[in-house]
């Protein structure tokens, strides 16, 4: 059980104590590699290990450190179901200004801020643009009727909240065959 009433600096995995880079920003660069699509589960999880902890992970104690930085990432609770309604890079200049607001301060001039820190201000985050984004894209996720201010706020914010569409691998391999097939 993770103690969320404390601020980790290390993990233990495989009974020996890890130190884990836990800025926000090495979570959120560790998140940058897990959406590349153009590289294989098992590469984007290797450079997430190796990103998150200071040092080398025994290949024996991978899997378990895979699930104490999840645990970590996620303060100790469970991920919400469904789709993802953030994204970390598109979103950031919403996110920054909102979290700003609720920190009381630019947070990207500070030299450190703890990964849990960020997200209890991000959670900390009331209305504001970042929110109606977040309701427009659930809205639009489960068919919901949207409001007429909506509709307008969307028609002019489309490329903001719209996400981008992400294929599977499946997708990616009968896309390529289909190409091969017409001879591209």
């Amino acid at each position: 059980m993770t103690d969320l009433w404390r601020l980790p600096t290390t993990l233990t995995v495989g009974g020996a104590e890890y130190g884990i880079h836990c800025d926000f920003r090495d979570i959120l660069e560790i998140f940058s590699y897990f959406q590349d699509e153009n590289l294989p589960p098992f590469i984007r999880w290797q450079i997430a290990l190796e990103l998150f902890y200071h040092s080398p992970i025994p290949p024996q104690h991978q899997k378990e450190a895979m699930e104490q930085m999840i645990d970590f990432v996620q303060c100790g609770q469970e991920a919400a179901p469904g789709p993802a309604l953030v994204d970390w890079q598109k979103d950031a200049p919403l996110i920054v200004a909102d979290i700003n607001r609720t920190a009381k301060q630019e947070i990207r001039a500070l030299p450190f801020v703890h990964w849990w820190t960020f997200l209890a201000w991000f959670h900390g985050i009331g209305e504001g643009q970042f929110s109606t984004v977040i309701a427009l894209r659930e809205k639009l996720r489960t068919g919901k009727r949207l409001e007429n201010w909506e509709k307008e706020f969307y028609q002019k914010n489309k490329t903001r909240i719209d996400l981008p569409k992400r294929e599977t691998p499946e997708q990616k391999t009968e896309k390529a065959r289909l190409l091969a097939m017409l001879g591209r």
